[in-house]
């Protein structure tokens, strides 16, 4: 059976599957408060993880362990690094890296965990094609593409540090979640998928009006995905 982790890192981005879904126990765990129960007939828990990756990983760890789930989604907002993304637009994670991750002086590629055998972590295919195919038929008035989630541990606010997350790591969206969520997913052989919905360019204006401004919009956008995906999904 189908037991899917859904993971928001803010309040904004769980509120609306938690009053959505039928909840049989709330149980808290390392400062986590854990909703356990169904939405559209399908057995979910969704959490919020809050932010940071250290956050993340210990969120997956604890549906792996404790609620036994079988896939892992991690919802939110993100910064664009992809022109193609404009605010408002989604973008599902095909593969994820840490941006922060840096131990190139003893041979690893930047962005690369150490005696890890993947650089960017992969996502699930099937749920990557059944998100796509759900934000079409749910959000058809925006934008939905796949790429590379990159994450670290800080808000990119400044032209100066996206383009150098453009130039070295060809990401699309970056973010401060996903790709510890993608780690721990992998480590532990859940399938995943990181959805996010943009909420800001991540340059100098993301300080600014942007974030504050579409950062419901953008929730609202992956809330409704989200919803559908439970509906839709079957594993290949």
């Amino acid at each position: 059976m189908i037991k899917t982790g859904i993971i928001g890192a803010m309040e904004l981005e769980v509120a609306t599957l938690k009053n959505l879904m039928t909840v049989n126990t709330v149980t808290a765990k390392a400062g986590m408060d854990f909703y356990d129960g169904t939405l559209e007939g399908r057995s979910i828990v969704v959490v919020r993880c809050g932010i940071g990756k250290v956050n993340a990983a210990m969120c997956v760890q604890i549906l792996a362990d404790l609620f036994g789930v079988t896939h892992i989604i991690n919802t939110g907002v993100a910064g664009s690094l992809n022109p193609r993304l404009d605010i408002g637009d989604i973008l599902i994670s095909e593969r994820a890296l840490q941006h922060d991750m840096d131990s190139s002086p003893i041979g690893f590629a930047p962005g690369q965990v150490p005696d890890i055998d993947v650089l960017a972590f992969p996502a699930d295919r099937a749920m990557i094609d059944t998100a796509v195919a759900a934000c079409r038929r749910v959000n058809p008035d925006i934008s939905v593409l796949t790429g590379l989630v990159v994450t670290g541990d800080q808000f990119i606010s400044d032209r100066k540090t996206k383009d150098r997350l453009i130039a070295v790591f060809h990401g699309d969206c970056a973010e401060m979640e996903g790709a510890a969520v993608a780690q721990a997913s992998y480590l532990n052989r859940l399938p995943f998928i990181i959805i996010r919905a943009i909420s800001d360019k991540a340059d100098d204006s993301a300080g600014g009006m942007d974030f504050p401004t579409f950062e419901r919009q953008a929730a609202e956008h992956c809330a409704k995905l989200t919803v559908e995906f439970i509906r839709s999904f079957e594993p290949a």
